[in-house]
């Protein structure tokens, strides 16, 4: 979905039309004010023959400033420059309204357009808040191929994530609102992410989002610690701490260096590689691995998870079953093909 301006192909004619019309209605004051000036002689002014002009045109209906009374030929140019001036005024008038027209329609087909695909979409995420941590959030769901719905009340943030991503489904509103998690279809989605910078509204986000949809994932942020077992009884099924996660980030970097700047590089490569996790849906028949072909140069499968129980590096042998995670490092198209081989897509 583009952003709700026109284009700039579209906006082209209208600028064509409305510089030639200026230069015309330019060109009509221009040839009056000489006229009048000729006509009714160096005693009148240049403003006073620009003036007459503009009364004449903008049809005021003020006396004259020039006296045509005796001088039929004067009348007739006034006529002329009636005519002439009316018709250019008229035109550039109406390609003003056009333009604005056009504009209003445009954004409103834009948005009723936007709405009907946010409401077919299944499996998507919704990012309730689009600040500083939502856009990071937004970027990597971006990077990694994954539908998503930014939820924000503050329409300067929206604005800014769209000026990166003008594409963006985004739903304008509070985000503990029934009204608008229904509006960026919290009912169909894989998960939710409550990231505001508020612990309470991330509070009565989660609570509104496990209600509308009790098999919703939702990660909530939360600064203070008090506020995590709070976060956990309305529903939230992870929390997260930026202030936290930075400690353990800054201290990663100075004990692990090499696994941390794997990790760095592997979110900054053109390919988006990243570690992933599949669910093996209900309906998927057991099968031994070596049968599935899962050996591919766009992933490779680093674990099995069984329940409680890890199967790290697994051989050809072993049995993948329904409720089983693949624990792969993939990308996008990697991640898209397990999806297909597991029946998900």
């Amino acid at each position: 979905m583009p952003v709700p301006v026109i284009s700039g192909e579209g906006l082209r004619p209208h600028l064509v039309n409305f510089a030639w019309s200026f230069l015309a209605l330019a060109t009509v004051m221009a040839v009056g004010t000489v006229g009048y000036r000729l006509i009714g002689g160096p005693q009148n002014s240049w403003l006073d023959c620009f003036y007459m002009t503009f009364i004449t045109v903008a049809t005021i209906g003020y006396g004259e400033i020039i006296d045509l009374s005796h001088n039929p030929a004067g009348r007739v140019f006034t006529m002329f420059i009636s005519v002439a001036g009316i018709g250019v005024l008229t035109y550039m008038l109406s390609n003003l309204t056009a333009f604005l027209l056009e504009g209003k329609i445009n954004e409103a087909l834009w948005r009723k357009r936007m709405e009907k695909h946010i409401h077919k979409l299944k499996g998507h995420y919704v990012v309730c808040g689009i600040g500083r941590v939502g856009r990071n959030v937004a970027h990597e769901l971006e990077r990694t191929g994954r539908a998503y719905v930014v939820i924000d009340e503050n329409t300067v943030s929206i604005e800014t994530h769209l000026e990166k991503y003008p594409d963006t489904m985004f739903v304008h509103g509070d985000a503990s609102d029934d009204d608008i998690l229904h509006k960026g279809h919290a009912e169909t989605a894989a998960g939710l992410f409550a990231v505001t910078g508020d612990d309470s509204k991330n509070l009565l986000i989660t609570l509104t989002a496990k209600q509308i949809n009790p098999a919703l994932r939702v990660v909530a942020r939360c600064h203070e610690v008090r506020n995590i077992e709070k976060l956990h009884k309305v529903g939230a099924d992870a929390i997260v701490s930026p202030d936290f996660t930075g400690g353990l980030r800054i201290a990663s970097a100075m004990i692990r260096p090499q696994v941390v700047t794997f990790l760095d590089e592997m979110l900054k490569s053109e390919t988006n590689l990243r570690l992933e996790e599949i669910v093996v849906p209900s309906g998927f028949p057991e099968a031994p691995l070596g049968t599935l072909n899962l050996r591919n140069r766009d992933f490779i499968l680093l674990a099995i998870r069984d329940h409680e129980r890890w199967r790290f590096n697994p051989g050809e042998h072993e049995v993948v079953k329904p409720g089983n995670v693949l624990v792969v490092m993939a990308t996008p198209t990697g991640r898209q093909s397990i999806e297909r081989m597991v029946g998900w897509v």
